[in-house]
């Protein structure tokens, strides 16, 4: 869950579905709720990783028709990340 949907509905519905919301409250609640800080970081940091990988024309536009393909560019992007995000690192 984000922050845009930390409503109670959705909340419920995410808690009856078997999910653990990680979703900050709003600030202007006046019941807010405890939230795992460290988890909700780590979900931030995939959400950054897909935007990343939807920066590839190919992953974007789904260009490749075998499944197959797709997932083979797909960690070819991952690698290529990885070693970019490995050289940039001091």
């Amino acid at each position: 869950m984000d922050s845009a949907y930390e409503g109670d509905e959705t909340r419920r519905l995410a808690q009856e579905l078997g999910y653990t919301p990680v979703a900050p409250p709003n600030p202007k609640r006046l019941a807010p709720w405890e939230y795992d800080k460290v988890v909700y970081r780590r979900r931030n940091e995939i959400e950054r990783l897909f935007r990343r990988l939807k920066g590839y024309r190919r992953v974007f536009s789904r260009y490749d028709k075998l499944d197959v393909l797709f997932a083979g560019f797909i960690v070819f992007a991952l690698i290529f990340e990885a070693l970019r995000f490995s050289v940039n690192t001091p």
